[in-house]
């Protein structure tokens, strides 16, 4: 008999298993597929490698800048491959290793009862379980995802060499992560957004700051537009990500009268479901459906199953959003619009990365960093950044928010000279 199963073994079910073991409760992790779910082989790792290299090119391309002589940088697109390949598989094996005390099943799991789960040819018994099975992408009915021309994000990491055009069909985060990525390899792309921005929901500010880099980038952007409208006959291949829905079909959820909405699990502030000693965490919760919030629910799932006599409330009002464009763009707390929206009295603090000597030392300029505050708190509610290592810098600021620090005591910090992180203080002015 097991304390707790966890099905799924993404950033979800593998913290939610290792903050299980921490607090000394029998624990089992049940995967059908590779560890690390989604973010480790169909995610996050395997597009920052691949965007990773693209930077590389383009910092080498570039060189002549920094009193560099090169000779002409060529792409390896098998070497970038197999390098991604080779990432991915050390952080497995490193997984693995983490697992130590707790039962890996590698097989599909079918839950049968509230203590009962079907996993392969066996049958568990359990005290608690937790949900953990992540998210798919979206299929569009009049492009149904081939492989080989019409390509799921899970498809193009997976390509053999870079096409020479690309449609991506949405605008939004993993749209413009690849768009950035295919265009510093050569590859001439469009996207196709049917919202009138991309990015929905970031801000504005940013967001039009993004599409006029793109255009000088080259990058063809359409907003507005309705996919099913276009003449696809053009494009060498073309990548449908218009967004993602939880995974959590052929789990027998309906059989123990499990709560569900247009698929995804439904649950309290706890991350417990209606049926009390089954919990859900991650994208297949469809809360935010990011790897880092998606640990988060798992740790304090595992907590909530470890003491349930004092439970913790999910936060959910500081969760960076990082974009690993180029230039980056992150965000956390409320955008300006958001603000305003919500009649806030608010301070708009704005700096400019061309005014950075750091930015300049590493020519790039492009972006800036903005931050919302509340006038009579004095307090930071949100920031938006576009620029270089926004995805790192935001970091600073979601700290700020999560501990409500007020700009006074980001004015009275010494940030070192020169960097990056020195423009927040210079934002605040």
């Amino acid at each position: 008999m097991y304390d707790l199963s966890i099905i799924g073994s993404g950033w979800a079910g593998f913290n939610a298993a290792l903050k299980a073991k921490e607090l000394n409760l029998k624990v089992c992790l049940i995967e059908k597929a590779q560890i690390g779910g989604t973010c480790l082989n169909l995610g996050c790792i395997p597009t920052k490698t691949l965007i990773q290299s693209a930077k590389v090119f383009a910092l080498a391309k570039k060189s002549d800048i920094f009193g560099l002589e090169t000779a002409n940088p060529k792409i390896n697109f098998s070497k970038i491959q197999e390098r991604k390949e080779k990432i991915i598989q050390h952080l497995r094996q490193g997984m693995q290793f983490m697992l130590g005390g707790i039962d890996f099943l590698n097989a599909e799991a079918k839950i049968l009862s509230n203590d009962k789960i079907k996993v392969g040819t066996q049958t568990i018994d359990t005290k608690f379980i937790l949900i953990a099975t992540g998210s798919r992408s979206i299929e569009l009915k009049f492009l149904k995802f081939d492989s080989k021309k019409i390509l799921s994000s899970d498809d193009i990491l997976n390509l053999k060499d870079t096409p020479d055009s690309l449609l991506i069909i949405g605008g939004g985060v993993i749209g413009c992560e690849f768009a950035s990525l295919f265009s510093i390899l050569g590859c001439q792309v469009t996207i196709v957004e049917k919202m009138p921005q991309l990015l929905p929901g970031e801000d504005m500010e940013i967001v039009k700051k993004l599409e006029t880099i793109f255009k000088k980038k080259g990058i063809k952007v359409n907003t507005n537009i309705d996919a099913s409208t276009l003449d696809l006959k053009d494009y060498g291949l073309i990548l449908v990500c218009v967004g993602r829905v939880p995974r959590t079909q052929d789990l027998g959820l309906d059989s123990i009268g499990l709560k569900l909405e247009k698929e995804k699990i439904i649950v309290d502030e706890y991350l417990k479901t209606n049926v009390d000693n089954i919990y859900a965490a991650g994208d297949c919760t469809a809360k935010t459906m990011l790897a880092h919030f998606a640990a988060y629910q798992g740790r304090l799932a595992a907590e909530n199953i470890a003491r349930p006599q004092n439970p913790k409330k999910a936060d959910n009002s500081s969760i960076p959003n990082c974009i690993f464009t180029d230039p980056e763009i992150a965000s956390v707390g409320l955008t300006e619009e958001e603000a305003k929206d919500q009649s806030l009295d608010i301070k708009v603090n704005k700096f400019d990365f061309l005014g950075s000597g750091m930015a300049r030392i590493m020519d790039e300029t492009e972006g800036f960093i903005k931050i919302i505050s509340d006038k009579k708190t004095d307090q930071i509610l949100g920031s938006s950044i576009i620029g270089p290592k926004a995805t790192e810098l935001i970091g600073i600021l979601t700290l700020c928010i999560t501990n409500r620090i007020r700009i006074s005591q980001i004015q009275d910090t010494i940030f070192a000279h020169p960097t990056l992180s020195e423009s927040i203080r210079e934002a605040l002015k």
